[in-house]
């Protein structure tokens, strides 16, 4: 999914500065104090400069721990560890493996408190970061108060140790690198994420020629005083990935654009289709408000205004080639999004039919797909809407209207089902003409614009005499809550419920991904991708209706969380409520 979130001066937002550096400080000392207790069996004695330093190591820990627990969400039972942990090491230093086995089990806590995604290669990497810098800061304090020649005897070398330690963090950072996905673009240095992966690769390798050097002239422990400073930042910086967000996919041409825009205070999902170069829609959700407009860096920037059976709001933008900038604007505030458009055309589509073909490519956008949009649903008339229809008209046959009211369009797929029901219609001995009566059945199959025209036009001509007193119907892709709210009831054939668990977690994921927006028929299909095939089953007839109430099967529970009320997440129809009223059309 391209979820290209607003750059700010750091390239990233929703980062709490001062809880970031509350945090990083508190993983810092702590990882101080864990690498000491593990390498304390090493040495004799400790002198009261070290007890007093890892005690106030300790408690520092613990409080910083106590307090960030009040500015982040934090588990409950690992943060009780944590202090138990941190103020448990100081003490058990007197018994040296007891205190190495609590320090271990520090280490691994703060393991987990770095880890940027907890899982896989990324998990094995943390470990070995973190490990690794623990084991340098032990060193280096345990140094810098206990002499060389009051080590025990222990076959390891901290020279060629010094040189190890700096070569694993520095290939741990470059392996990092490598399955951030932001190795080889701009957000390496655009972005504070990608900074924070330098940060994470070049300290390190710094410090590991600087232990190689000092190695070579037998300057060991004065390796680990000198690279502590570099070893320390670098821990920061790792420490940091976990907690800032990483920089969104880079726009590819022809993938619709989804951005978290903040503007205004607010942050504003935007949508940006077919992304490719001329006329484009920017589409703002229901939610967003008024005073939106967008445009071009330097050039015309449109108001955002209603369309014809869509949700939301659209401005009209012409992209040039190539990258540039798309400015957002709600009332006086400004932002902007970075596009590029690429230098090929895009799909063939008419105004009256852009919207749907946006929030159809809005569905894959939601499922994190980024394909290239080279077709809309107007295109052509799929298989399975051709056989909806024909059960559609067939149905009606079996009711006989004294005609059917047909409203087509001319996109291929307008003509193509005009002429489908036109030839089943003649077969069952149906008429079909464009003018309305009162014992007349409405079937529109044309886009969302003309649709919505329609469905307005039937509502009018209902409240002033009686029309179409044998039904509204309309094709399967009408089923969006601007074009079935401009009426009490209508109905549509349909192979899924809209009920059912697939499609109740789209309306939500939709939902969730851009402000409530309500799901479409075509962003369901390309949410499902090849999953359609298995949601399709027989043909039946739905209605839509603005009711409190969501009716159920007979003897049918609600779902779990399936409130009978109008403001409940994952509804088709907004205000309202559809259901059944055929079974399985033959």
């Amino acid at each position: 999914m391209d979820h290209h979130v607003t750059p700010a001066a750091t390239g990233s937002s929703g980062v709490d500065s001062a809880a970031l550096v509350l945090r990083l400080i508190l993983l810092l000392a702590t990882a101080f104090l864990a690498g000491t207790g593990i390498l304390r069996p090493l040495v004799g004695p400790l002198p009261r400069k070290l007890w007093v330093t890892t005690g106030v190591l300790g408690a520092g820990s613990a409080v910083l721990a106590a307090v960030s627990a009040a500015t982040v969400d934090v588990n409950l039972v690992a943060l009780i560890v944590h202090v138990v942990l941190a103020l448990a090491v100081p003490v058990l230093l007197r018994w040296p493996s007891a205190g190495r086995w609590a320090s271990l089990a520090l280490v691994v806590l703060v393991v987990l408190e770095t880890s940027v995604d907890g899982t896989g290669i990324s998990f094995a990497i943390d470990t070995v970061y973190v490990a690794a810098a623990a084991l340098w800061f032990g060193v280096t304090l345990l140094s810098a108060c206990v002499p060389v020649e009051q080590w025990r005897s222990t076959p390891l070398r901290v020279g060629p140790l010094s040189v190890s330690l700096a070569g694993l963090l520095t290939l741990a950072g470059v392996v990092q690198l490598g399955v951030s996905g932001v190795a080889f673009d701009r957000r390496l240095y655009e972005t504070l994420f990608g900074v924070s992966l330098i940060v994470v690769v070049l300290l390190p390798a710094a410090v590991t020629v600087v232990s190689a050097i000092l190695l070579s002239r037998n300057a060991s422990i004065r390796g680990y005083r000198y690279g502590v400073a570099g070893v320390a930042l670098g821990f920061v910086a790792w420490s940091a990935l976990a907690a800032v967000p990483q920089p969104a996919p880079l726009p590819v041409p022809g993938v619709p654009v989804l951005a978290d825009a903040t503007v205004g205070g607010a942050t504003v999902p935007v949508l940006v289709s077919p992304h490719r170069p001329g006329r484009n829609l920017v589409h703002f959700p229901a939610s967003a408000g008024t005073e939106l407009s967008a445009g071009v860096e330097g050039g015309i920037v449109t108001t955002a205004a209603a369309r014809a059976g869509a949700e939301g709001s659209w401005a009209e933008v012409e992209l040039p080639p190539g990258r540039s900038t798309l400015v957002v604007r709600k009332g006086d505030a400004t932002t902007t999004v970075d596009v590029d458009a690429g230098t090929e055309a895009g799909p063939a589509v008419s105004d009256a039919d852009a919207p749907e073909c946006a929030e159809a490519a809005l569905g894959g956008l939601v499922a994190q797909k980024r394909d290239v949009l080279t077709s809309c649903p107007s295109a052509a008339l799929s298989p399975e809407d051709r056989g909806s229809l024909v059960k559609l008209v067939e149905f009606l046959a079996s009711r006989k209207p004294s005609a059917i009211t047909l409203v087509e369009d001319k996109s291929p797929r307008g003509v193509q089902a005009a002429q489908l029901v036109r030839e089943t219609a003649a077969r069952a001995g149906l008429p079909v003409r464009p003018d309305a009566a009162a014992d007349t059945a409405l079937v529109v199959v044309s886009g969302w614009s003309d649709g919505y025209l329609a469905m307005s036009r039937a509502a009018e001509s209902q409240r002033l005499k009686p029309t179409h007193q044998f039904g509204l119907y309309l094709a399967p892709w009408l089923l969006n809550g601007p074009i079935v709210n401009t009426v009490a009831s209508a109905a549509m054939p349909l192979r899924f419920d809209p009920r059912d668990q697939l499609a109740v977690s789209y309306a939500v994921a939709v939902g969730n991904s851009f402000g409530g927006e309500s799901p479409s028929l075509g962003g369901f299909r390309t949410w499902l991708g090849p999953q359609w095939t298995a949601v399709n089953g027989e043909v039946q007839l739905f209605a839509a209706a603005q009711v409190n109430a969501m009716p159920m099967y007979p003897n049918e529970p609600h779902a779990p969380g399936m409130q009978a009320a109008r403001d409940y997440a994952g509804q088709w129809i907004p205000d309202g409520t559809i259901v059944p009223i055929s079974g399985a059309l033959r």
